[in-house]
């Protein structure tokens, strides 16, 4: 089961949100609307993203990486260097 399964509805309904601002930016640009204000609204998105990814991100470390951790051995090593792979995924993006 997934640590986040708690809060499934809620991650679902901020997805959605990011979808819909998604789709706004292709009216925008359907549109013609002017390229500052399609940028404003692509790091508008962007923002959401990275917020969303970093909650998620808390919600891993804080349940499944602990859980291993306490756990021991390769799991343990296995669940760190996943958190360390997503974190390092989250920085260069």
């Amino acid at each position: 089961m997934a640590s986040y399964s708690g809060e499934k509805d809620a991650y679902l309904k901020r997805l959605r949100r990011i979808e819909g601002q998604v789709r706004g930016l292709q009216r925008m640009v359907e549109e013609d609307k002017y390229c500052i204000d399609i940028l404003t609204q692509v790091s508008a998105a962007t923002k959401a993203l990275q917020s969303f990814s970093l909650e998620l991100l808390d919600e891993h470390l804080a349940t499944c990486v602990v859980h291993a951790a306490q756990a021991g051995g390769a799991e343990a090593e296995e669940k760190v260097r996943e958190a360390s792979d997503a974190i390092a995924r989250l920085v260069r993006s």
